[in-house]
């Protein structure tokens, strides 16, 4: 039985290419894409956090920084 539908299924891979590419065509009309907008104001946020993120790794570095300098001393 498993011999049957590998033997199906290797006749011809161009259509299984074919059928893909279909298939995807297909989804991505479904696809709702975001405006401009959204966009813009999604990496706004991404980049403040990012920003806000990187002085607080940055502070608490200097930080332990400090308290390691001390604890040599």
């Amino acid at each position: 039985m498993a011999e049957a539908n590998t033997a199906k299924k290797s006749k011809n891979p161009f259509k299984a290419i074919a059928k893909y590419f279909r298939e995807a065509k297909s989804e991505m009309k479904k696809v709702v894409w975001p405006s401009r907008k959204q966009v813009v104001n999604n990496t706004l946020v991404v980049i403040a956090a990012v920003l806000i993120i990187g002085i607080i790794i940055w502070i608490l570095d200097a930080i332990f920084q400090f308290g390691i300098f001390q604890f040599i001393k």
